[in-house]
């Protein structure tokens, strides 16, 4: 009896052992978890603090000094070069003045008929400093060096009825057209002295005219396409026209003044009988005005003297006239030598059967006399269009 109930009694102390532990287990578990996590948590922490933030800053630095590198240059410094060199230089920045160099440089070579390189070394050799240009290129029609004269926007400013009137006489050879280009052309004073002056000058651009009817009359359009084109009211278009028998009239003089005279008065006595009256009547006025360039005449003090015939005044009037066409710079441009400081002003031209002036006139400040320039050894002063800011608006 005593020992059923022993073995009873153990047998109730295990199930009371199971239960507790199971409770333990239900009661413990949720604890135990919190705490242990807690725990886990402090621990480790401060661990990966300590062994994370490194190892992670090591491999994200290197990533980005390796890619954030070669992004930053890949992307960054082309467009920093392309936009931000032109600002640091300025309106007037190096790529702009590269830019301006080597147009000037294909234009030389064009114009010379020279390879790039040779234009090149040439363009360098003549110093050319801002602003200016070589003669070879660009236009001069009426330099700021003759002052009080047209420019180009003024004539442009004129009202319809005188650019009519203009033209309209301007197409009437050779007396109508002489006294157009006195008035479009007026005297001035330049560094070298008087330009596109003297007297009788008007006369004299009449009968060279009338050489060149004579002897090239194939050379001048006719009086119907003329007297059409006038009324366009634009005195450029009545230059296309008479682009021919102007070049040649200017032509006339570089032949030499000595044999002149015997041309003009063969030309004055053909005039004369020519089918055309304009002609005619220039030609019979011109005949007493040509004695006064040839025969003596009283002065006031009662001693002969010959008047003085303005060649000068007259190349230099069909000088400006052809530039207006075919570029070039006309009388009065201010000028220096390639390569030196020496300055001077045009005072002439040589031309060609085409294109703009094959050699310069060049009368120096420094030198009393003149002398020949050919146009790529000559280069001209910045500014020297009366009007060039106008022109650039």
């Amino acid at each position: 009896m005593a020992d059923a109930e022993d073995t009873q009694e153990p047998h109730r102390n295990t199930s009371q052992a199971g239960r507790d532990a199971s409770q333990q287990d239900e009661r413990d578990t949720p604890e135990q978890d919190g705490r242990d996590a807690q725990e886990q948590d402090g621990r480790d922490a401060p661990q990966q603090d300590e062994r994370g933030a490194p190892e992670q800053d090591g491999r994200d630095a290197s990533r980005q000094d390796g890619r954030g590198a070669q992004e930053q240059d890949g992307r960054d410094a082309p467009q920093q070069d392309g936009r931000d060199a032109p600002e640091r230089d300025g309106a007037g920045g190096r790529a702009r003045r590269d830019r301006k160099r080597r147009r000037a440089i294909r234009a030389h070579a064009a114009q010379a008929g020279i390879a790039y390189s040779v234009a090149a070394r040439q363009l360098a050799g003549t110093g050319i400093g801002p602003g200016e240009t070589l003669a070879s290129r660009g236009r001069t029609v009426y330099p700021v060096g003759v002052p009080g004269r047209w420019t180009v926007a003024a004539r442009e400013l004129r009202p319809a009825e005188v650019k009519l009137h203009d033209t309209r006489r301007a197409a009437r050879l050779a007396g109508g057209r002489a006294t157009h280009l006195v008035e479009r052309f007026p005297a001035g004073e330049s560094h070298a002295g008087p330009c596109y002056a003297g007297d009788g000058l008007e006369d004299l651009l009449a009968m060279l005219y009338l050489v060149v009817v004579r002897e090239a009359p194939g050379l001048v359009p006719a009086a119907l396409d003329l007297a059409w084109t006038a009324e366009l009211g634009e005195e450029t278009a009545v230059d296309v026209e008479c682009a021919e028998v102007d070049r040649a009239a200017r032509l006339v003089l570089d032949d030499g003044v000595a044999d002149l005279w015997g041309r003009v008065e063969e030309a004055l006595r053909a005039g004369q009988d020519d089918a055309s009256p304009a002609i005619r009547h220039d030609a019979d006025r011109l005949t007493l005005v040509c004695r006064t360039f040839t025969m003596p005449v009283e002065g006031a003090d009662g001693e002969p003297y010959v008047l003085r015939a303005p060649w000068d005044g007259a190349g230099q009037v069909l000088d400006a006239l052809l530039v207006v066409a075919d570029d070039g710079h006309a009388p009065g441009t201010r000028v220096r030598l390639a390569g030196s400081p020496a300055e001077g002003t045009i005072v002439g031209a040589a031309w060609g059967a085409s294109g703009p002036p094959l050699r310069y006139d060049v009368r120096l400040d420094a030198a009393p006399t003149g002398r020949t320039v050919r146009p790529e050894e000559l280069i001209v002063l910045p500014g020297q269009e009366s009007d060039a800011a106008a022109l650039q608006v």
